[in-house]
């Protein structure tokens, strides 16, 4: 974390549960995640990852509390695990980053200003001059980044990411790295990641907590090294640890 930044947490969960046809997602999960700070989510398929992030969106029903203690804006950008397109919509990338951009239809035509504002988000996520691209026909690594893009603006206070770097190259894992690194820096946006890339996590992060329904262990990166902590994660994720 920036050296003098805020330590009193932005969101707190107590006690939260989701439970789904009689069946506990998550079970009695209390955590906190600091303000300012870049916090990661990680644990075995199934352990309700992507559940809490929804809890936390107020898209699922829970038992329990969640408390937002806001400072600024009370924004929230959110990059989820899947996003589906319809193909035969006609929706090009530009169109998309400029919906909250302007109020007429961007049917019409992009303002000048709203021109500019897509320009430079995306060149911020690495994907200059596919303002034209319709969005349907975007690689799954490309439609990550504008929904990054998307999330970013206008910039949040809570960022919720979801296995953001799936489908990314070495390329755009290095542009999305440099993006959290300078949320850190700057300390104005929090950031709630669930990822499987225990590498990167052990570069960004400030805090983990392993999950598997419950809480397992909550610490500093180097728990990722654990015995116990390796042996709950795919195989993939083990693979990574030890590389």
């Amino acid at each position: 974390m920036t050296e003098g930044a805020d330590t009193t947490p932005l969101l707190e969960t107590n006690s939260l549960a989701v439970r789904r046809h009689g069946e506990a997602l998550l079970d009695g999960v209390t955590f906190q995640v600091r303000r300012g700070s870049v916090h990661v989510i990680v644990g075995p398929n199934g352990a309700g990852k992507t559940t809490l992030l929804s809890a936390i969106l107020n898209q699922s029903p829970f038992d329990g509390e969640i408390a937002m203690n806001w400072t600024g804006s009370g924004r929230v950008g959110y990059v989820p695990q899947t996003f589906a397109v319809d193909p035969t919509l006609p929706v090009t990338v530009a169109d998309f980053l400029a919906l909250t951009r302007q109020r007429r239809p961007v049917c019409l035509g992009l303002t000048r200003r709203a021109r500019v504002e897509v320009a430079r988000l995306l060149a911020l996520v690495g994907l200059s001059g596919l303002e034209q691209r319709p969005l349907a026909v975007l690689s799954g690594g490309e439609l990550r980044r504008v929904l990054l893009a998307h999330a970013l603006d206008p910039e949040p206070e809570l960022l919720l990411l979801d296995e953001p770097t799936a489908g990314f190259d070495e390329s755009a894992a290095r542009i999305f790295e440099s993006i959290l690194v300078a949320a850190k820096r700057a300390a104005k946006t929090t950031v709630l990641m669930v990822s499987h890339d225990l590498d990167l996590v052990r570069r960004v992060a400030d805090r983990v907590t392993v999950l598997n329904r419950r809480i397992v262990v909550e610490g500093e990166p180097d728990i990722l090294s654990t015995a116990d902590v390796r042996e709950l994660l795919p195989v993939r994720e083990r693979r990574v640890v030890r590389a």
